[in-house]
């Protein structure tokens, strides 16, 4: 490992990250690593270990543990406004729900009275709306998912109203919709397509969409080609710059799609999280590891009315 693994593209790099900083390695061995998520409550890290049906838990204290084992096979996970644990489950083929007592159950499984195909990436918006991306990897890889046919016939991201308990599709026409972000005002949707996963020249960009009357989508424009791989996992700082999991580590992008620096992982990077009470800790999961690294910024945080406790799935 070099001395820094930070590379400064542009001067504005520097006021997010010290040149010096070094990764700190925090687990290693696993079979593939995604879906690091920072929990406030008990300021702990999770993360999924995909082809072994485990979620790991991470913290100073109490070093790595088991979260939960089996899982159906989790990729994203995300904290709601509740400070409940929001899972997309690969072979379950649902969001599933960890409730604070440590309960878990289902929380959205089904669009149109059919099943999802594989929950990836996942999201909660400040109005408590939960939105997901829905490609058809569980689909295509049966080793980290099911290896069904498909009952949509696309790959979606969707919304989730949880007082309504709608389901509704807003993006129905990317290839392999993949990471979500929100931008810091929450007025832009930024989401990954990571098509290149099967065949070079597919597409591996970001694509930006203003978000209108907090529901629907608009102006669908591109923001950042990514390169080398995809554009995995994102999260956004409290200065509105896009860090996104990519090939050679993280890249940072400002908010005009330039790419102003990256922090390069020996491995490929798929998910990362700002994590710790200061939300200065960037933790990433890079193939069979997980890394973290203190950052000058802090990761982006939104106000937390109540969410509904949840109950049965509507359409």
């Amino acid at each position: 490992m070099p001395e820094s693994a930070v590379q400064v593209i542009k001067p504005a790099f520097k006021k997010l990250v010290d040149e010096n900083a070094k990764l700190v390695q925090i687990a290693s061995g696993m079979g593939f690593t995604e879906g690091c998520c920072y929990v406030p409550n008990g300021d702990y890290l999770i993360w999924s270990d995909i082809p072994n049906n485990r979620i790991y838990r991470w913290s100073e204290e109490g070093g790595i543990s088991v979260f939960r084992e089996p899982c159906g096979n989790t990729n994203g996970h995300t904290v709601d406004r509740e400070g409940r644990i929001l899972s997309c489950e690969t072979s379950g083929r649902q969001v599933s729900i960890t409730e604070l007592d440590g309960s878990v159950h289902p929380y959205i499984h089904q669009y149109g009275g059919r099943k999802l195909t594989s929950p990836n990436d996942i999201i909660v918006k400040s109005d408590g709306s939960v939105w997901f991306s829905d490609p058809d990897y569980g689909a295509l890889h049966p080793e980290l998912g099911h290896g069904e046919l498909p009952d949509q016939e696309t790959n979606r991201v969707y919304r989730f109203d949880p007082e309504t308990r709608r389901v509704r599709a807003v993006i129905d026409d990317m290839d392999k919709p993949n990471g979500l972000a929100f931008s810091l005002d929450e007025s832009i949707l930024y989401v990954g397509d990571t098509a290149r996963t099967h065949g070079e020249e597919e597409n591996h960009h970001v694509m930006a969409f203003d978000v209108v009357d907090g529901e629907r989508l608009a102006n669908r424009r591109l923001f950042a080609e990514v390169d080398p791989w995809v554009p995995d996992g994102m999260r956004i700082d409290v200065q509105g710059n896009l860090w996104i999991a990519a090939g050679d580590g993280v890249q940072c992008h400002n908010p005009k799609g330039e790419l102003i620096g990256k922090i390069k992982t020996p491995q490929v990077a798929a998910n990362l999280s700002f994590g710790r009470p200061d939300r200065k800790t960037l933790f990433i999961t890079a193939t069979d590891s997980v890394w973290a690294i203190p950052v000058l910024t802090a990761g982006a945080k939104r106000p937390n009315p109540p969410a509904p406790a949840p109950t049965e799935e509507a359409e």
